[in-house]
């Protein structure tokens, strides 16, 4: 059996598509060299990409055990046509398959091979407000995938079921492949002194991790910072990690100036290490397909903060604490403003839930508060990040591809 899928992700600063996109690749190929039929012998993977000038890093993009399968083409005249039309069929570009993986929201048409679509969130349609317009056109472009697909694959329960609903679709035809966590985060040592100055980071600090966009929510994250500090609170300060992302310039007039550091794009490496240095990961979004950073912050043997969202709470429903003013019994901490409190529990996870921003940005500091004083149990945290494998999700879409390749 021959399995093309598309890793136009591949291309450039990998960001949460690009990351699933690699260890997904990597898992199968390592699946096609295990002997019996459940894990893909003698399958034949291949990758393509939709794109005109990028076409020459795919090669190097790939693990040991896929080859290029591509033509050069101008990835916004394929989306035009493919919006509108069944040409031109996937085939002309990557020659014959069995199975058509599109692992980023666009499946395009099929002669004969059965296609496979994943799609990561419903942010277009649930958050409208968020998404660029790139993004903007998966309104259009992923109904028709749909009508090409013979199966979908989410990243969470979450969202399968919110593409059943919003599509109509048979429940049979959706299926969960849950994402993982890479082995490396488990055994990144906490960072030495001299590597953070060197990186222009604290000693201790607060962390978000994710472009910086709208649906992120930092805002809300920025404002819980200026509460801890107004309240003469001795909050470390938050350092930012990602690709700038797109939207409003962050207002950071009302913070102290040593409040907020930008650190910018990391490699893979440099991130487990500052994740692994934190002392709180901070995840506001408002709107998430799966939630890895948090698994992957656990993983590294540090504490979450993160909103109450549906994946969020799916990935980490084993370790919640929901952190919300009605269910805490708060002790008072000697020099600790009012209206901030502290709370202990053994769970390295706090779920904050999305009210108003002002009671969302009071409940983000007091959750923060609650892991500075006590972390929790970090390593129920480790072994609850390992249950999430990559080898899981190739397996789980290997199991797919072999259903749909023997659909009549």
């Amino acid at each position: 059996m021959r399995v093309v899928l598309d890793g136009t992700p591949l291309l450039g600063q990998r960001t949460g598509v690009g990351r699933y996109t690699e260890h997904l690749l990597t898992g199968l190929a390592r699946l096609a060299t295990e002997p019996g039929r459940e894990a893909g012998a003698g399958w034949e993977l291949a990758a393509t990409a939709f794109t005109w000038r990028g076409l020459d890093e795919l090669p190097g993009a790939l693990p040991a055990g896929v080859r290029t399968a591509a033509r050069r083409a101008p990835a916004r005249l394929l989306q035009d046509a493919w919006a509108r039309s069944e040409y031109p069929p996937v085939e002309w570009l990557t020659g014959p398959a069995d199975v058509v993986h599109a692992t980023n929201f666009v499946l395009p048409p099929l002669r004969r091979a059965r296609g496979v679509l994943t799609i990561h969130d419903l942010s277009y349609l649930r958050t409208p407000d968020t998404v660029t317009a790139a993004s903007a056109r998966y309104s259009d472009l992923v109904p028709r995938g749909l009508r090409r697909a013979s199966a979908v694959l989410t990243p969470s329960r979450a969202v399968a079921d919110e593409v059943v609903t919003a599509y109509r679709l048979d429940p049979a035809l959706v299926t969960p492949t849950p994402l993982g966590v890479d082995d490396a985060w488990f055994t990144t040592a906490k960072p030495s002194l001299a590597w953070r100055r060197a990186r222009g980071l604290p000693e201790r600090y607060l962390l978000f991790v994710g472009s910086v966009e709208p649906r992120k929510n930092l805002p809300a994250l920025l404002e819980a910072v200026r509460r801890l500090h107004a309240a003469k609170i001795d909050a470390p300060p938050l350092v930012l990690v990602g690709p700038p992302g797109w939207g409003p310039a962050l207002d950071l007039a009302n913070l102290p100036s040593d409040a907020v550091v930008v650190a910018g794009y990391l490699d893979s490496e440099a991130l487990r290490m500052t994740v692994a240095g934190a002392s709180v990961l901070c995840f506001p979004s408002r709107y998430e397909g799966f939630g890895l950073p948090p698994l992957e912050a656990l993983a590294a043997g540090t504490p979450v903060v993160a909103a109450d969202i549906p994946t969020v709470r799916e990935v980490t429903a084993a370790l919640v604490d929901v952190a919300a003013p009605a269910c805490r019994s708060p002790e008072q901490t000697p020099g600790q403003a009012p209206g901030l409190t502290i709370t202990r529990s053994t769970s390295p996870v706090r779920l904050v839930r999305q009210t108003d921003r002002d009671s969302f940005a009071d409940d983000l500091a007091e959750a923060i508060l609650e892991l500075l004083d006590s972390p929790g149990d970090t390593d129920a945290g480790r072994a609850h990040a390992r249950t999430f494998t990559w080898r899981r999700t190739a397996q789980l879409t290997a199991a797919v591809y072999r259903r749909v390749s023997e659909l009549p």
